[in-house]
């Protein structure tokens, strides 16, 4: 615990992070005992501020938890009439049909979405039930109990001092403690990382695996919307370089959600996922979608790719991880949304349980028991194996292969190739430069692609610059002594945000500089440094990216 004296407030449920899975757990606490107390925390400058998504979400979640979301106005209008799968070349591509693809994959009856205009519903339907929702309110530290149980976190620390001490101005902030606290900080996040090391939650389970997933949001020509029309691709123009696709959505008002995912245990230091993206974009097909149109956002996050047997344990003693916070995307289906709303029930349902007989602080092993049992285990067992193989085996063999897993499990229940191991964490997977070639990338020509620092200011993204950087270096000079000779400091390409740059000026030794005002909070630096030598952590509350209400 923090030796800085600060108030603290004290209540049934604290919940950190205002996504689909710490919402979840909000309405359901509140749905299962009106006279809980409970409260949200959120980072963002308000409830969506850091959820850019273009996301065909399954209903299963939402469903159970509020069956009547459509007559309450729920912004999800727009079902899925069409299901595209490509496989790009560099001129052309072939269609997938349908029908080979396992029942599991099927988007009709889906709807997309922006999921942070859900969000922002959710928590209207929150707060209509009395939980409190703080935004702007990052949680910095937790609190632990005399018995070493998570107890509360701090919240609200602002003014710190440029290299992170106290000053005159500096307003220490809250401790918020609760019988119970639910991490859902979304992937990689700092506090759900400290409970993992200090608990030891991932012993026993795979090492968990990431991809960056970029998004922007067009406004494209009428005569070429296509609402309702969902198309995934993979192929060019990462090849054989690197695993990943793409996503396209056509929601309403001539929108289009535009992404591309790249698997972060890629082995050439010298790719640059970024500008994979925009490169894709000059496809034959999608520039001619993209053309006359206008790009509104841009924003760019990490995803969970680990699958079920990368899933840490999800309790510990004082609360449970949520969502992302666990790792509970669907790969093959890019679906998480479902299994975070699921999660978020899960855990509210096991901590009423656990307050009705009295308890608090300890071990909701009965949420851990029903997330390894119950309909997100169901969702994830079945695709365990495809990232894996993909992995090990590459795009087409793992194509067959996979699909071929989906269907026996689906139909017989088991899996003919039991339960793939991922091998190395995607840091370790990163080679020496001097065993690739370098990547010639194409300049961006403004219209349909665009450079990266022109494309994060349609993130709206905005940091103090007195506080201190919340990019921490465990070592400064290992970034020019180590990564610059012996993987050409990938800090440089694998960062869609542009935070880190080595300048090398004429007579001078080269620097390693650190522009964290320009951080997405997308988290891929502290995931696929090969040294790994930066920890991302939370700055004070309502900085970072602001994605827009539409």
């Amino acid at each position: 615990m923090s030796e800085i004296e600060r108030e603290s407030m004290e209540y049934d449920v604290v919940i950190v992070g205002a996504g689909p899975a710490g919402l979840s757990a909000a309405i359901r606490l509140k749905q299962l005992d009106e006279d809980l107390s409970v409260v949200v925390l959120e980072k963002g400058s308000e409830v969506g501020a850091h959820i850019l998504s273009g996301a065909v979400l399954d209903t299963c979640g939402l469903d159970k938890l509020i069956p009547d979301w459509k007559e309450k106005g729920a912004p999800i209008k727009t079902e899925v009439k069409k299901d595209n799968f490509f496989m790009l070349g560099e001129a052309g591509h072939i269609r997938i049909p349908n029908w080979p693809m396992p029942p599991l994959m099927n988007n009709h009856g889906k709807y997309i979405v922006s999921m942070a205009n859900v969000c922002r519903w959710m928590a209207e339907q929150a707060e209509e039930l009395g939980v409190e929702i703080f935004p702007g309110m990052a949680c910095s530290e937790l609190v632990y109990g005399d018995n070493g149980e998570v107890k509360g976190v701090v919240a609200g620390v602002f003014g710190l001092e440029p290299d992170g001490s106290y000053g005159p101005g500096t307003e220490p902030g809250m401790e918020l403690h609760g019988k119970y606290v639910f991490i859902s900080e979304g992937v990689r996040g700092s506090l759900a990382k400290e409970i993992i090391a200090k608990y030891d939650l991932q012993a026993g389970r795979d090492v968990q695996k990431f991809g960056i997933g970029m998004k922007e949001i067009w406004e494209i020509d009428p005569e070429k919307h296509r609402e309702g029309t969902v198309t995934h691709t993979m192929g060019w123009p990462l090849g054989g370089n690197a695993g990943g696709g793409s996503f396209i959505y056509h929601l309403e008002n001539n929108q289009v959600f535009v992404g591309f995912v790249v698997h972060l245990n890629y082995k050439n230091p010298h790719l640059y996922p970024y500008m994979e993206f925009q490169r894709f974009k000059h496809h034959p097909e999608i520039a001619k979608l993209l053309e006359g149109g206008k790009r509104v956002a841009y924003g760019a996050r990490a995803i969970s790719e680990g699958g079920y047997q990368s899933m840490p344990k999800a309790s510990f003693p004082g609360g449970a991880l949520l969502g992302c916070s666990v790792g509970l995307v669907n790969v093959p289906r890019i679906k998480g949304n479902h299994n975070a709303m699921l999660s978020g029930m899960a855990a509210a349902e096991a901590a009423v349980k656990a307050i009705k007989a009295d308890r608090s602080g300890d071990d909701l092993i009965e949420y851990e028991q029903e997330l390894r049992s119950g309909p997100v285990a169901k969702d994830l067992i079945k695709v365990r194996n495809v990232k894996p193989m993909w992995s090990k085996w590459g795009m087409l063999p793992s194509l067959v292969l996979g699909g071929f897993d989906m269907w026996f499990q689906s139909l017989l229940g088991f899996s003919l190739f039991g339960t793939l191991k991922h091998g190395k964490n995607d840091a370790q997977a990163t080679e020496p430069a001097d065993k690739h070639k370098e990547i010639d990338y194409p300049k961006p020509d403004g219209k349909i692609s665009f450079d990266r620092l022109t494309n994060v200011s349609f993130a709206a993204t905005n940091h103090e610059e007195s506080q201190p950087c919340h990019l921490k270096l465990a070592d400064e000079k290992l970034p020019i002594s180590v990564n610059l000779p012996k993987f050409a400091e990938p800090a440089q390409r694998y960062c869609p945000a542009g935070v880190y740059e080595v300048i090398a000026e004429e007579g001078a030794a080269p620097r390693f500089v650190v522009n964290f005002q320009n951080c997405v909070h997308c988290k891929t630096c502290d995931i696929k440094d090969p040294s790994q030598n930066i920890t991302w952590t939370v700055p004070q509350g309502g900085d970072g990216p602001n994605y827009p209400n539409m």
